[in-house]
């Protein structure tokens, strides 16, 4: 497994957390949305088991729900329990993004 794929995979749970919460959401449509903000090497087959976490976890839902084109589709949107972990993987980035970026820029100077 690449050092990408491991830092990855310890932030995508928060990614796919932000992503529902923004707007209800379906599996293929969040491997879209993961790859338009350049997380190009997360696959369909890596979400589905992340999403069957979450559900697990209780911290995001899913409701089938008409398409415009094909079968219905599972829209999930975040519970109460969700919003939270979200708040608090968003507390946690900050907590180690801030040191790394100084880390690293004074590598730089």
């Amino acid at each position: 497994m690449s050092l990408r794929s491991q830092l990855l995979k310890g932030v995508l749970e928060g990614c796919i957390l932000s992503i529902i919460h923004k707007q209800p959401t379906y599996g293929y449509e969040l491997s879209v949305r993961l790859q338009e903000f350049g997380l190009s090497d997360v696959s369909e087959g890596s979400i589905y088991p992340i999403l069957l976490r979450l559900q697990k976890e209780k911290l995001i839902e899913g409701t089938m729900q008409k398409s415009e084109v094909g079968p219905k589709r599972k829209y999930y949107h975040l519970t109460e329990h969700g919003l939270h972990a979200l708040q608090e993987f968003k507390t946690q980035w900050e907590n180690i993004k801030h040191p790394v970026d100084k880390i690293i820029d004074i590598e730089e100077e």
